[in-house]
């Protein structure tokens, strides 16, 4: 059977044993928004939890609209134009409404991919700039939160008379969703905040996982920090496999963001019957597959389906290479993963990005790993404590053959956009 994987900007075919599939999991039906701007007018008129955006606005001197990095597909170019003008209709000046990228501790976006992610048109007539994560003297400090992270957040966003922050619904291998708070921090955190929230107190509990709020506490320190920092109004998207508007929430943070949830678990959940041998998956194609940092997501989407000691074999572009120059020295520092958790769990060892790494080790504490990518060569991927393959199709073979003439295959083409459970 043909199946074609997100990867990269053009997708992966490949060729699977149809005997062996029990399963290719997707999105649930879901017709698109027949007009998105439409049903965004709406929102920003009638919104979930607040008054209305052109009511909030008034009398406000200044704006902050925070928007995700280039590692979500945020339909900013629908989402902005509205809020924008909505803003200086009520009377806020453009010069003092900044668009402040929410990087966390991602790298900065400029140049060619601002105006890929937001349009050329607002980046000429707004002004955009980057959270830097790692510059504390940006940051303020606003004490600590129930669980003892300590909270510096962007002084500009902290700064604003009005705070708007923008972004996706979907599922989150950590936070349990993407979207609402998670803007604030770790969007706009500064390291201080984020290596704390990170760490494996946080990371190690069996509730932070995907498409699970109740309970985990990253969910719940992230949302206590980010009504800290204080948050006047959401506007989140629900997307499909063509990153088409399936919904649009917008209003109070909280509660505006669990009902993009309940509407996003309706759509992503897909189960298989029972755990299978393989999984073959994705990490969703550009952007989120640009970098092996971000393609651990989906490895970590594979996880509730793969049966222990199975593998997973994940289909990656890495057009960006391994990640952050701290990310790529964990694997240089450490000798095997085993080295690396007893170190974390130390305390006495930190390196920017570690949690990343931190989730790729739970992965492989129940599976192996395959990994495919025309980004970076074999021998490089053979030292990130996984093993490449030339192709998806060599490493389901060699993956058949050692798990015997019964084995089973699941396929997730969208990789972690779907939340993969067993029935």
């Amino acid at each position: 059977m043909r199946v074609t994987l997100e990867y990269g900007k053009t997708g992966l075919a490949v060729e699977l044993p149809a005997d062996r599939v029990v399963r290719t999991l997707g999105y649930r039906n879901a017709p698109p928004l027949a007009d998105p701007a439409a049903e965004l007018d709406r929102k920003l008129r009638s919104p979930t939890g607040t008054p209305p955006l052109s009511e909030l606005a008034r009398g406000r001197g200044s704006a902050c609209v925070v928007i995700s990095d280039i590692t979500r597909p945020v339909p900013n170019r629908l989402i902005l134009p509205a809020i924008l003008s909505t803003l200086e209709v009520a009377g806020i000046p453009r010069s003092q409404i900044t668009i402040l990228v929410a990087t966390g501790l991602h790298r900065p976006n400029e140049g060619a991919e601002l105006v890929e992610m937001v349009g050329a048109e607002i980046v000429e007539r707004y002004r955009i700039e980057n959270h830097h994560g790692t510059r504390l003297d940006e940051h303020a400090h606003l004490g600590s939160s129930p669980r003892g992270v300590p909270i510096w957040i962007d002084s500009r966003y902290l700064a604003a008379d009005l705070k708007i922050t923008t972004g996706l619904i979907e599922p989150h291998l950590m936070a349990g969703f993407s979207g609402g708070r998670k803007l604030v921090c770790p969007g706009l955190a500064a390291l201080e905040t984020v290596k704390v929230w990170h760490g494996p107190d946080f990371l190690e509990h069996p509730r932070a996982d995907c498409g699970i709020l109740e309970g985990n506490p990253v969910h719940e320190e992230n949302t206590w920090i980010a009504r800290r920092a204080g948050c006047d109004f959401i506007v989140n998207a629900v997307i499909d496999t063509e990153r088409r508007s399936l919904a649009i929430v917008a209003g109070d943070m909280e509660q505006a963001f669990l009902e993009g949830v309940d509407f996003c678990r309706g759509v992503v959940v897909d189960t298989v019957p029972e755990p299978v041998d393989v999984v073959v998956t994705s990490s969703a194609g550009y952007p989120l597959d640009a970098t092996f940092y971000q393609a651990v997501k989906g490895l970590t989407g594979a996880l509730p389906i793969v049966k222990q000691g199975g593998t997973i074999i994940l289909a990656a572009s890495l057009s960006e290479g391994i990640g952050s120059p701290q990310f790529q020295r964990l694997f240089d520092e450490n000798a095997s993963l085993d080295v690396f958790v007893e170190r974390i769990l130390g305390k006495d060892y930190f390196v920017m990005d570690q949690w990343q790494l931190e989730e790729l080790a739970k992965v492989c504490r129940k599976a192996q790993v395959r990994i495919v990518s025309d980004g970076l060569p074999a021998e490089t991927l053979d030292r990130l404590f996984v093993r490449s393959a030339p192709t998806v199709e060599v490493a389901v073979a060699e993956s058949l053959a050692e798990h015997g003439p019964k084995a089973t295959i699941a396929v997730i083409p969208k990789g972690p956009y779907v939340l993969a459970q067993v029935a």
